[in-house]
């Protein structure tokens, strides 16, 4: 097949704008179903009701988030129809099934008792009523779990050989936990938490700034920097174990996000910033640390990192997109872990609650989340390439039929209903957030006059 350049680029594009949209909804899914869990859990313990208002509320936000992440799912699918029907027909023999699991054991067990949790709370026992939240919540961690055997299959496959063209499975326990796995389902579960953490942190800290003080609010804001000060360490933690991983199976990848390009003997400094040339073949205007790439990416002081001068030009990723999204990633993970240690130290003072400065750079800090999941993931996917199989398919080789015109309809179509249609569905979000949570303590406003025991007359109700 004759592979159109322009139609490539668009293709790759149009998959980058929509999975770019649908992985913030899952994150923040993923996130909030368990910290709605948490809540409820909390109140059949305590029977404490701002527990119960905190669950209530946050059910809301979690029903607008499951609702555009399934939306955006489905059209990011038809995708591998449509644009990438050569990687479809090379290894749907493993993306297929994974996929089919994932709806099977996950989808349909969050979709199967979401009814329940969301409209159920005068109709089940509370006991029930927590099973089931529980269940939804355990869906979406499945699901993460299929989704990121299938992703990381295409990183580092394994368990399989080619016949005629195409992947045959030898082994479905090679494919499911291949080498970088486990490194990416745990990246991927911290990240959701600490992205669900943020959303929780910046609507605490936007009430706190408009005078809130009742326990819901107070709640939601500390639980969100306890989170914070759990899973921003531990997600660096886990980030280091997968660069280490990384250096092993793709380390092309880890050189452009190093922007090294020689392969040094006696320690490997650490590129702080520069600007990676592709044509000169140099980082210029770098800030080097001595030997600190060799300390973090092999644990020791003069360890070898090899540079991308050992690799092919065709095989190698686009540099300074790579290097500057892991260090957008990185940069912003560091910055959550300074916040979630101020707010031990506020904590300590009896100011976490009354600071206003904190509470605004809370609230600045809460869509960074987005941002860091973002980064990552284009660090992720963008350093893989030019392969779509790593090292097996070129993503040239994956590309439908298409010509560069059908293409460029198709992704001005996808732009268009998606700025309107998720638009649309973040606005609405947002309004939710602003309104915050029911309480008995908080003042009266006409959005919030008779809701209290008021059951929802359609589904799309529940979100007022």
């Amino acid at each position: 097949m004759t592979v159109v350049p322009e139609a490539l680029d668009l293709a790759r594009i149009q998959f980058a704008f929509t999975v770019s949209f649908h992985i913030v909804f899952p994150a923040v899914s993923i996130g909030l179903a368990s910290f709605i869990a948490v809540l409820e859990g909390m109140w059949l313990k305590t029977r404490q009701q701002h527990y119960l208002d905190l669950c209530k509320f946050w059910s809301k936000a979690f029903a607008v988030c499951f609702g555009m992440g399934v939306v955006s799912g489905v059209v990011m699918a038809y995708q591998f129809g449509t644009n990438w029907s050569g990687f479809s027909s090379f290894a749907g023999a493993v993306t297929g099934p994974l996929l089919t699991y994932e709806v099977m054991t996950a989808f349909f067990l969050e979709a199967g008792f979401l009814g329940i949790m969301l409209f159920g709370w005068n109709r089940v026992s509370p006991r029930a009523h927590f099973g089931a939240t529980l269940c939804v919540a355990v869906g979406t961690l499945i699901s993460t779990f299929w989704i990121l055997a299938s992703n990381s299959w295409m990183q580092t496959p394994q368990g399989y050989e080619i016949v005629d063209g195409r992947v045959v499975v030898l082994s479905w326990w090679d494919v499911i936990f291949n080498p970088s796995f486990p490194y990416r389902l745990a990246h991927m579960s911290i990240a959701a938490f600490v992205v669900a953490a943020l959303v929780v942190a910046g609507t605490g800290a936007w009430h706190l700034l408009r005078g809130r003080r009742d326990p819901a609010v107070k709640t939601m804001f500390s639980m969100a920097m306890w989170l914070l000060l759990i899973f921003a360490p531990l997600q660096a933690f886990v980030g280091d174990l997968h660069g280490l991983n990384t250096r092993e199976h793709q380390p092309a990848k880890l050189a452009a996000m190093e922007g090294l390009w020689e392969t040094k003997t006696g320690g490997t400094p650490l590129n702080l910033f520069g600007w990676p040339d592709m044509k000169a073949e140099t980082t210029r205007y770098a800030v080097e640390v001595p030997h600190l790439a060799s300390l973090i990416l092999t644990h020791s002081w003069d360890g070898e990192i090899r540079g991308l001068k050992e690799f092919p030009k065709d095989e190698r990723p686009n540099v300074p997109l790579v290097f500057w999204s892991f260090r957008v990633m990185v940069g912003l993970g560091l910055a959550m872990i300074a916040v979630a240690i101020a707010a031990v130290w506020l904590r300590r003072r009896g100011k976490l609650f009354t600071s206003r400065g904190f509470a605004r750079a809370v609230l600045w800090l809460s869509p960074t989340g987005f941002i860091a999941l973002l980064a990552g993931w284009v660090t992720t996917e963008a350093g893989r390439q030019p392969w779509v199989v790593y090292g097996v398919m070129r993503t040239a080789n994956a590309l439908s039929p298409v010509s560069a015109q059908q293409v460029q309809v198709s992704l001005l179509v996808l732009v268009i209903a998606y700025f309107l249609v998720f638009g649309t569905g973040i606005y609405y979000l947002l309004k939710i957030l602003r309104g915050g949570p029911d309480s008995a303590d908080a003042t009266d406003t006409p959005d919030r006059q008779g809701k209290e025991g008021k059951q929802p007359d359609t589904p799309l109700a529940i979100a007022y």
